[in-house]
């Protein structure tokens, strides 16, 4: 007898002595993918595949074995799509049963005639029934708020914390790609508990974040749900080119009080604000602004030290800049305490993320 669906996943020398520029050059803010994601991904394949996949990648092989390790989102949406042609997989080895090269394709064929967003999203929900065995997704208005959560087949496999954020990711990306508006969350909730990476996630869904919750969902504004899908199919094979950047990822444009934050230190580097500085600048007293970090789930520290992370592992992968110039550039007086950071943030040295260019 078939069970009722349950919610799912219940469980150096100064600058001026060294002639290094003074000047920063970054190169973009973009926030650095986690080893775990990556590694999520290779889960499928074997080992002789991840070790040419992840040079093909940009990737150095050592990484994939350092849990602290980080790639740029380049180097991830080139692996995600080599992967995904070895495997013939559009999620790679992520459900139970592949979806096939071309199964996002039809899935977006499928809801560019619908008259507006509620309508494409309940196509979204039938067709991913009719394909994974994992969870149905489902849509359901409450008031002025509309969910998309993932209801788990108790008769099914099991799902991932990977497969979780990966299906609302598509389902948000896809939503806002329909409607040539990006879908501001009310938030998104897990059921499953805080995960290591807890941080990434103020990267990955625009609007707080919240885990170990009764139910694994986006919600955002009803009103999103009446708005016409304006998309045409010329502009499917754009939106799959980019697959997938234009759904994972989200811009910083999307201002949670944390991409704020992050903002204001990267253009100010190679100085080092107060949070004093950062807190007059955005207009908010001190307390407020860790009391809004604070319900973000991050701090001052943790968004300082992982914007120059992130943009030192930018600028490691994508130039030839000295190592000793990029320390000044992300707001260290010497390559050694840059050095000694940079282990710390990701368990390697700098050089171990320089590549041949």
């Amino acid at each position: 007898m078939r069970r009722n669906w349950r919610p799912l996943c219940q469980n150096a020398p100064s600058p001026s002595q060294t002639g290094v520029s003074r000047l920063p050059r970054l190169t973009g803010l973009s926030a650095t993918v986690p080893i775990s994601v990556v590694n999520g991904f290779l889960s499928g394949a074997d080992p002789a595949a991840i070790a040419r996949l992840a040079e093909r990648s940009g990737i150095a092989h050592e990484l994939l074995r350092e849990p602290a390790a980080r790639v740029t989102q380049e180097q991830f949406a080139t692996l995600y799509r080599l992967l995904a042609m070895e495997l013939d997989d559009e999620m790679p080895g992520i459900f139970s049963r592949p979806l096939r090269n071309g199964v996002l394709k039809f899935l977006g064929l499928s809801l560019l005639d619908a008259p507006r967003l509620e309508v494409a999203l309940h196509r979204f929900g039938q067709f991913f029934h009719l394909i994974l065995d994992e969870f149905r997704v489902t849509l359901r208005r409450d008031g002025g708020a509309a969910h998309v959560e993932l209801v788990a087949n108790p008769d099914g496999p099991g799902v991932s914390v990977l497969g979780c954020e990966l299906m609302l990711k598509l389902v948000h990306g896809m939503a806002s790609w329909l409607i040539r508006q990006r879908i501001l969350l009310h938030g998104a909730e897990f059921s499953f508990p805080l995960p290591p990476q807890s941080s990434d996630h103020l990267y990955l869904f625009p609007g707080p974040v919240h885990f170990d919750r009764m139910h694994t969902r986006i919600s955002f504004d009803a009103a999103y749900l009446d708005l016409p899908v304006r998309q045409r199919k010329p502009d499917l094979e754009k939106f799959l080119a980019r697959a997938p950047e234009d759904w994972i990822f989200v811009a910083f444009a999307e201002q949670l009080t944390c991409h704020r934050v992050r903002q204001h230190l990267a253009d100010a580097l190679p100085a080092s604000p107060t949070i004093d500085a950062v807190a007059q600048a955005l207009h908010n007293s001190v307390r407020t602004l860790c009391r809004r970090l604070s319900a973000e789930g991050t701090t001052f520290q943790a968004i300082k030290d992982e914007v120059r992370r992130d943009i030192a592992i930018q600028r490691l992968t994508r130039s030839e800049d000295s190592i000793a110039e990029i320390a000044y550039d992300v707001g260290f007086d010497n390559p050694t305490a840059f050095h000694r950071a940079f282990r710390h943030w990701t368990g390697s040295t700098p050089n171990a993320y320089r590549r041949p260019l």
